[in-house]
């Protein structure tokens, strides 16, 4: 016995120390909401229990600036739910490993690089919508809006929040969806229209129908899935879908290049177009990468999946700085402060 067990001893010293070094850690920049993100660690580590993943959090805007940033020293192994239209950014710089994952032939072609490999894969499709506070709406004698140019009336007028675009994806998403649709010069005359009935511009997409929900305003343009959400806890909204139609992109993910992690960081893009990362998604998301598996969501607003406009991704990425820079120019004054 004297003998045996020092040896068992060193054996389960020696097994411990080559757990711990089989656990890989990777760092993942994301713009998924927060109360998403334990949801989705823990279903991947159920798969993958040996890769702990170290979020880095903050709105689109914010982490694609941040990325971009640190282009010549990059924090980041993996980014996982920022918009295709940020990554395409990322891939004009030469900032994203090309990775084909397992699985990739099941994606909608709208929803991944068209590139050969990819450069990026979809998850999820996130679009526009308005939250409408009907009681709020009903005392001041409002009428639903049922168009974004609805929302351009003099009664409107102090009772709208929209997400600054340069610092929300969804922001941003709804400015370059009006300049496709109505035209450059009739997109930038209707937003000089809803400016005028702005109350403020917030830095989070979601908080625009957190403000409605709470009766902090009567309008907030938001996103479907937030809007879905919040209306199932109870709020006193509807989520309408514009009749013009609706911006739309995609949340995506791709690989950092030169990734010290890159074969732990090819395992997350394979999970995170899985059919266990579908039905996570679909939690929340009724638009999914991969086409006819999605479920009906509670108060997803019927018909958003035929209201997404001919949404030119590549036209967005290309002509972001110049449209934030006009945008910032007319319309930033009425931003709340930054925390």
């Amino acid at each position: 016995m004297t003998t045996k067990t020092p040896l068992l001893a060193f054996a389960l010293l020696a097994l411990a120390a080559g757990t711990a070094q089989a656990q890989t850690e990777l760092t993942v920049y994301t713009g998924l909401e927060a109360d998403l993100l334990d949801r989705y660690a823990q279903a991947f580590n159920k798969d993958h229990p040996d890769i702990t993943i170290n979020w880095v959090r903050d709105s689109f805007g914010v982490i694609t600036a941040k990325l971009l940033a640190e282009k010549n020293n990059p924090q980041a192994d993996v980014i996982w739910g920022i918009p295709a239209s940020s990554l395409l950014l990322l891939k004009a710089e030469d900032m994203l490993e090309p990775y084909a994952p397992a699985g990739v032939e099941t994606l909608d072609a709208r929803f991944r690089d068209s590139a050969e490999p990819p450069s990026w894969v979809g998850m999820d499709v996130w679009e526009s919508a308005i939250c409408y506070n009907t009681v709020e709406g009903e005392k001041l004698g409002l009428t639903p809006p049922t168009s974004w140019k609805d929302l351009t009336k003099p009664e409107y007028a102090g009772h709208v929040v929209m997400p600054n675009p340069a610092s929300s994806g969804t922001g941003f998403l709804n400015v370059s969806a009006w300049l496709q649709m109505f035209g450059e010069k009739a997109g930038w005359d209707y937003m000089d229209g809803l400016h005028a009935n702005i109350a403020t511009y917030t830095h989070s997409g979601s908080k625009p129908c957190k403000m409605a929900a709470a009766g902090e305003t009567v309008v907030g343009l938001s996103f479907a899935f937030r809007g879905a959400q919040t209306k199932t806890s109870g709020a006193p909204i509807e989520v309408i879908t514009p009749s013009e139609g609706i911006g739309w992109d995609i949340e995506a993910s791709g690989i950092v290049a030169g990734t010290p992690n890159l074969e732990a960081a090819q395992t997350l893009i394979d999970w995170s177009i899985s059919s266990a990362a579908m039905k996570e998604y679909n939690e929340g998301y009724a638009i999914l990468a991969v086409p006819g598996v999605a479920q009906p969501v509670p108060n997803y607003p019927e018909g958003s999946e035929a209201a997404l406009i001919d949404n030119d991704l590549e036209w967005a990425a290309n002509n972001r700085a110049a449209l934030l820079a006009e945008w910032s120019k007319r319309y930033e004054f009425k931003s709340e402060p930054k925390s």
